[in-house]
């Protein structure tokens, strides 16, 4: 038994914590294709890539005999940008592999499909959006460095996001402030998502895998109450 009065020099404490963390589905395990995707996606966007912790979702690759060679990959990953955390969803023999890799083994979650960054948009739907089950609601403000994650709804920050910060959200991302970090929209693939916010100053914007950074944003559009939607896959912003 640890003497109270000797508390103070346990050099660390184990904690239960939860972490909604971006998941990357592969469909395919080939390292070319993957190293060729990344590379793009990089060059669009490399701040939403930057130092990024990942899972690698295995559930499409589950059914195959083929175990894909996590050491390539992982190299693949971080020359990227990304840091790969672990692995869900694979087979047996998968998932010995990612173990040995060093990759975490992730307990099964729900899981749910995506859809290709590249998929026809679909209908455009009415201005304003109920928000969704599942709606995270934050109210302090988001500072540089920190990340918010919702995951299968909406996020709602009631305050400023500052530069450096980054929301994410699988459905649409609603601040009532000044958007001045990151906001990624839809990051399952949901290219009905959008982004609203009070005033507009983001470092970056995406919705469905489709970016715009802050060099691209038209000027106009800036300090003023926008919303955020993909048509034509083409990035749209207009006045609330």
């Amino acid at each position: 038994m640890l003497d109270p009065s000797q508390a103070h020099d346990v050099p660390f404490e184990i904690r239960a914590g939860s972490f909604n963390l971006p998941v990357l589905k592969l469909t395919s395990d080939s390292a070319d294709a993957i190293a060729g995707l990344l590379a793009a996606r990089v060059q669009q966007a490399p701040d939403f890539f930057r130092h990024a912790p990942v899972i690698l979702d295995l559930h499409e690759l589950a059914t195959r005999d083929h175990v894909p060679d996590f050491d390539a990959l992982l190299q693949i990953l971080r020359g990227s940008g990304l840091t790969p955390v672990g692995v869900r969803g694979g087979n047996a023999e998968q998932n010995a592999a990612a173990d040995a890799a060093g990759l975490a083994l992730l307990a099964e979650g729900k899981h749910h499909e995506s859809h290709p960054a590249t998929e026809s948009p679909q209908p455009t739907p009415e201005p304003i959006r109920p928000p969704r089950q599942g709606t995270k609601i934050i109210d302090q403000p988001i500072r540089s460095g920190q990340r918010v994650y919702a995951n299968d709804g909406d996020l709602v920050v009631i305050a400023t996001v500052s530069p450096g910060a980054e929301l994410m959200a699988d459905g649409n991302i609603h601040v009532y402030g000044s958007l001045r970090g990151r906001a990624m929209a839809g990051v399952k693939g949901d290219l009905d998502a959008r982004i609203f916010c009070l005033d507009l100053q983001a470092e970056l914007i995406a919705i469905g895998g489709h970016y715009k950074v802050s060099e691209n944003l038209d000027g106009t559009a800036r300090g003023r109450p926008v919303q955020i939607m993909l048509r034509d896959n083409a990035l749209i912003i207009q006045d609330l």
